[in-house]
């Protein structure tokens, strides 16, 4: 299987040694994204809920430059830095998802990069 690698600017450019997002076959891997507005490449101004938003933007940019959509996605991975947060990402999900949502993780670390409250990956699966 060939390998395609997907870019946008419409999402915040890598920062490191690593693709915005890799297809193989029908799967497209998104790599994780922090609440960078890709325009200035700086954090968005705002709270968690801002910063969660930003960050669904941003993947749902890199997914339709697959050839996809956020609805596409059958795994989500969510990492907070404070998991009392969590209530605040199901809340946001539900404006960027509907039924049957993906499957999900969602896990809590000391800390992401550029003191990012939030992170996320995820896995597509779409139609050729």
């Amino acid at each position: 299987m060939s390998r395609e690698i997907i870019r946008t600017d419409q999402a915040p450019q890598a920062i490191g040694t690593y693709s915005q997002a890799v297809k193989v076959g029908q799967s497209v891997y998104l790599s994780g994204q922090i609440p960078l507005v890709p325009e200035t490449m700086e954090m968005v101004e705002g709270d968690i809920e801002q910063q969660i938003r930003r960050v669904f933007d941003n993947l749902q940019a890199v997914a339709r430059a697959a050839g996809g959509s956020l609805a596409d996605v059958v795994k989500l991975n969510v990492f907070l830095t404070d998991l009392v947060h969590f209530p605040v990402v199901n809340q946001v999900m539900a404006d960027y998802f509907a039924e049957p949502y993906p499957a999900r993780a969602a896990i809590g670390v000391a800390a992401l990069p550029k003191d990012a409250g939030v992170e996320m990956d995820a896995i597509m699966e779409i139609d050729s």
